[in-house]
């Protein structure tokens, strides 16, 4: 006979695979889309590529290429995300990656520094620029907008300093530039994949049978297979479809392989995944972007909340900047330029995180990214006219932007 306090921790019973799909629905039906609206998108973009440029959109060369010009809007998206998540914004993000990249590139090339040493210093100027945002934003109160508006201007003026008008900084060093150019060998990127879906199966797995021995709701075993297994053949397809051969001249040199890139951007996703989600730091990022107000009676210290996130968007744009120098084997004044953080931005919200504060996932960053990847990367393929790029971006992101704020007001009726 089972005992009163054996009743009480007992884990209540998980809704299998067909309950489980009806109660998603009923999420979505109440607002709580996620990374949906993204998903789709990201799916139908590329159904419809492949029709119109199948032969050379949907090729192993194009995919690694395409992952290789995203990675940037990613790293940076990635960083963006803390920021968005408190309801503020970083305008400085683009030119702070430049900046970074220049830093590397006086470091390596002008001063002869050991590759350690200049990279440190990359990335310490990304904290040095994160902690001026963040102390401005947390500590005198004054708006995002500006402070990072301003420091976008600046930073331009620094990188000109830097580099000088019209100059250019040559990256030469093999470890900088193998991290955007190379490819692991097959085995290794099976061997990545064994590791990826490993770490996944037992991380979910262990968590999914703590939480059921500590009496709390979760999935069941059903619906967390199914995850696995749809995860495992969508990466496993990637991974088999990047073995191929890419290259035009196989007979001169071959090119096959996962690129290193990609596991780069999976380790700051675990990484930072775990930083927002499994530690108090993550929870107070989303209570200062819920309620403000409502985390400093809680106790939690907002403006150090604040300063923390500014700085990690600085660090990880000066990760993105180390991709800028490896990318195009250089830094001029045009990098992290342009369109860069626009397309950051865009990546962010897209994926599913809230422009007001309290909503998104790091993972939103990567899906975001692929979406404007894809879009940037499918549409020369159709028309040279690049305003129609400019155009559909834009318009992804209004809808973006619309489809947030008309969930955030379902999710509060409901």
């Amino acid at each position: 006979m089972t005992t009163t306090t054996e009743a009480a921790v007992a884990a209540p019973e998980a809704p299998g695979l067909g309950e489980a799909f009806r109660e998603y629905v009923t999420r979505i039906r109440g607002g709580q889309l996620g990374s949906l609206p993204a998903v789709l998108g990201l799916i139908v973009l590329v159904i419809l590529f492949t029709v119109l440029q199948g032969s050379t959109f949907f090729s192993a060369f194009n995919l690694a290429n395409l992952m290789s010009q995203g990675a940037m809007i990613i790293v940076i998206a990635m960083g963006l995300v803390f920021v968005l998540l408190l309801g503020e914004i970083d305008l400085s993000a683009g030119f702070a990656a430049a900046t970074c990249a220049a830093v590397l590139g006086v470091c390596l090339t002008q001063k002869g520094w050991p590759l350690p040493l200049a990279l440190v210093a990359c990335l310490l100027t990304g904290v040095a620029i994160g902690l001026i945002n963040g102390l401005l934003v947390a500590q005198l109160g004054a708006p995002s907008f500006v402070v990072t508006l301003s420091m976008f201007l600046a930073l331009q003026g620094v990188l000109l300093l830097v580099i000088g008008e019209g100059g250019t900084i040559p990256i030469d060093d093999s470890v900088i530039l193998a991290i955007q150019n190379n490819n692991l060998t097959p085995i290794g990127g099976w061997i990545l994949y064994l590791i990826v879906m490993l770490g996944y199966g037992l991380t979910t797995g262990l968590r999914l049978r703590r939480r059921r021995a500590n009496g709390l709701v979760t999935k069941s075993p059903s619906v967390w297979l199914f995850q696995l297994i749809s995860i495992g053949v969508l990466y496993g397809l990637a991974t088999f479809f990047l073995n191929q051969e890419r290259s035009r001249h196989p007979e001169l040199t071959s090119i096959k392989g996962v690129p290193y890139i990609v596991p780069l951007i999976l380790v700051l996703l675990v990484v930072l995944t775990f930083v927002l989600s499994r530690t108090a730091f993550g929870r107070h990022v989303y209570a200062v972007g819920g309620n403000s107000e409502a985390a400093r009676r809680a106790g939690i210290s907002v403006k150090g909340v604040k300063l923390a996130c500014f700085i990690i968007c600085s660090l990880l744009a000066a990760v993105a900047g180390i991709l800028f120098a490896s990318r195009d084997n250089s830094v001029s004044p045009s990098t992290g330029g342009s369109t860069t953080l626009l397309y950051a931005v865009a990546a962010a919200v897209i994926g599913g995180t809230s422009l007001f504060g309290g909503v998104g996932k790091v993972s939103d960053a990567v899906i975001g990214g692929l979406v404007v990847a894809v879009i940037a990367n499918g549409l020369p393929l159709v028309t040279q006219q690049s305003g129609i790029q400019y155009i559909v971006t834009g318009l992804v992101l209004l809808v973006a932007a619309t489809v947030d704020a008309l969930s955030r007001r379902r999710s509060s009726a409901t």
